[in-house]
């Protein structure tokens, strides 16, 4: 039986539990039969996978190696796979490069099949690597199957430190943060964008996104997210506005009840 993640609350109260037990929590998760049974598979069968279609043809070492990247959907669709790992990333015209998430071209440079190194799979250390990533994501699923906003804030902390990385430019982590489905939808949510902005030309909601970013969040470079505090005040952000739009949509009575309930009782 899969370990199921305690969340006795949503929105801010629910992350601050989360946060405090995550540790914990996770811990558990990857002990969970499934979890165990698929990456002790992974680790005993990657190495002797050096190709790309190698690693499509065994469902159980995809299934990891996409969960590790939050890519788990596109498990039926071998061929569109294939095709991103052998096209690599070392050109700029690779079709990992040239789609809009992100997180493809991370997977294809991850697994290194269709670069000049090629291979990266003999190494146990990168193993082990691509395990941590795929049970923290299947952890986030499970937190999602329950919460999908505090699952969106879970892919926020961990996925925020990597957009500060790197000697880029401000324009290009943007770029990165618009092109990473999840986390755009968590910088659209805390920096109260309107539904269709995605519409927008690019320029346009680069800074549109940089604009609102210094105002609201005191984030004048996107560097400034290697800061563990400046990430949870992005995710804090989120989360408040994303419970107060719950509460808009609900009828005057459903929300005089929710505060009620939340409210302390009286000894």
């Amino acid at each position: 039986m899969t370990f199921q993640p305690v969340l006795p609350a949503s929105g801010l109260t629910g992350w601050s539990y989360l946060s405090r037990t995550l540790e914990t929590q996770t811990d558990s998760f990857a002990r969970s039969p499934q979890i165990r049974r698929d990456t002790e598979y992974f680790r005993e069968a990657i190495e002797s996978v050096r190709s790309a279609e190698a690693l499509v043809s065994d469902r159980r070492l995809l299934r990891v190696a996409l969960g590790a990247f939050g890519l788990q959907s596109d498990i039926d669709s071998r061929a569109f796979i294939r095709a991103i790992l052998e096209g690599g990333t070392a050109e700029p015209d690779a079709l990992a490069n040239r789609l809009a998430d992100t997180r493809y071209r991370d997977f294809a440079e991850a697994f290194g099949f269709g670069n000049p190194g090629g291979a990266l799979t003999g190494s146990p250390s990168w193993a082990r690597d691509i395990v941590a990533k795929f049970q923290r994501q299947q952890f986030e699923v499970a937190v999602g199957d329950r919460d999908q906003s505090l699952r969106l804030a879970m892919d926020a902390q961990r996925s925020l430190p990597g957009i500060a990385e790197g000697s880029v430019s401000s324009e290009t982590r943007w770029l990165r943060i618009m092109g990473n489905p999840p986390l755009r939808q968590v910088f659209e949510t805390a920096l109260g964008l309107p539904a269709g902005f995605a519409q927008a030309d690019l320029d346009t909601q680069v800074a549109e996104f940089a604009g609102r970013a210094k105002r609201q969040l005191g984030i004048s470079d996107l560097s400034e997210l290697a800061d563990p505090a400046a990430q949870e005040a992005v995710i804090r952000r989120f989360l408040l506005r994303d419970q107060v739009a719950a509460f808009a949509q609900q009828s005057p009575g459903a929300v005089a009840l929710t505060l009620l309930q939340s409210a302390p009782r009286l000894s």
